[in-house]
């Protein structure tokens, strides 16, 4: 199954990261790497990895660059890795073991998230569809986010992928700032029926950020997980209250008496 699987992986200044990613894709023949201009040492570390294929190409949105990376992969299946992602050894197994069963359409992992190397009992990352046949996939936005529609049928993997990003603070304020802003248009401009129950509690604005704290500590156990578990708390904490606030940036900014302002409360 290796020889038919071509792992990609989406880069921007990647250098705290993109090692423990590649360190464990060597069973990979080819891994499509799509640069959109890292300014960093990303791409003279991907430089020590001969089966890395660096392709620039600037970003305009995730699902435009990963459905660019798409039409870069030359085998049947695709291991859509973000830079920040690390196999574990069972999965790595795992992975190689499968057989190339025409019926099934792709694969979706569960993961571990870390903070600085440490794993957290448990977080708010749900399973993605990460392993699936180039032909029967495509990607589009969802608010700042992006995610693959498979056709076909779509099974679990046992094992986990580690999420630990390492990248400073101050690009993590940055990222986040932007996501707010891509993630309340989303949310303001998608009828509430079409929205998961979670956007549809971020579209009220109020709820989530006063939430999150409380069921990441306690329903998910990261009070359990000393500092790591906190910082994560914090973490999510700012990340819904920015996108909180900008959904309310969008309603006050509209004219009082305006409709589609009126929808939008709703």
């Amino acid at each position: 199954m290796f020889e038919q699987i071509t792992p990609l992986i989406l880069t921007y200044n990647e250098a705290p990261n993109i090692e423990r990613t590649l360190a464990k894709l060597s069973w990979a023949p080819r891994i499509v790497v799509i640069d959109s201009g890292s300014t960093d040492a990303t791409l003279d570390l991907l430089r020590n990895y001969p089966q890395a294929d660096i392709i620039g190409h600037p970003f305009t949105d995730f699902a435009t660059q990963c459905n660019f990376g798409l039409a870069q992969v030359r085998t049947p299946w695709v291991l859509s890795l973000d830079a920040d992602y690390e196999l574990s050894d069972g999965l790595v197994d795992e992975i190689g073991a499968l057989a190339d069963a025409g019926d099934i359409a792709g694969y979706r992992a569960p993961f571990v998230y870390r903070i600085f190397g440490r794993p957290l009992r448990g977080s708010l990352y749900p399973p993605r569809t990460v392993l699936y046949r180039k032909d029967r996939a495509r990607y589009r936005n969802e608010g700042h986010s992006h995610r693959v529609s498979v056709a076909g049928e779509v099974r679990p993997l046992r094992h986990a992928i580690y999420h630990d990003d390492r990248k400073p603070l101050a690009r993590w304020f940055a990222s986040q700032q932007r996501y707010a802003a891509e993630e309340a248009r989303y949310l303001c401009a998608t009828p509430p029926h079409e929205l998961t129950r979670a956007d549809r509690l971020r579209r009220l604005a109020w709820p989530v950020p006063l939430a999150v704290p409380f069921y990441t500590l306690f329903a998910r156990g990261c009070i359990l997980d000393g500092w790591a578990g906190w910082f994560y708390a914090l973490q999510r904490l700012v990340a819904e209250t920015l996108i909180a606030l900008a959904v309310l940036d969008r309603r006050l900014r509209r004219p009082p008496g305006d409709e589609q302002g009126r929808a939008a409360r709703r």
